[in-house]
């Protein structure tokens, strides 16, 4: 009967490491800014994804933080890119150009 029960909790393994939190790297990318709609992989949900901004960590914060209160979303910054809730990809280009951001729309 031992033989057959997986070990479920152990305390001789020591402190469980808490995971890391995942930081904002900026990309590489060539300044210009690249929106697109996404959904696939989503659940059959449409996100608005901007990739290729050359911003630190802060500025990225920012920029996402002002987006997502224009469009009245939800969204998060993963990997260096910026992903807005839902199909705002008009109104985000048109944001991206006031501020000064050249931006194009990608994909279809």
């Amino acid at each position: 009967m031992a033989n057959n029960s997986r070990l479920v909790y152990s305390s001789d393994r020591g402190r469980i490491v808490e995971k890391k939190k995942e930081s904002v790297q900026p990309s590489s990318g060539d300044g210009i800014a690249r929106v697109r709609r996404e959904k696939k992989g989503r659940g059959g949900k449409t996100v608005t994804t901007i990739s290729g901004l050359d911003l630190g960590t802060a500025q990225m914060k920012e920029l996402a933080s002002e987006l997502k209160r224009l469009c009245g979303t939800g969204g998060s910054i993963k990997n260096g890119v910026i992903e807005i809730q839902g199909d705002n990809a008009d109104k985000i280009v048109q944001a991206l150009d006031e501020r000064g951001y050249k931006a194009k729309r990608a994909g279809g």
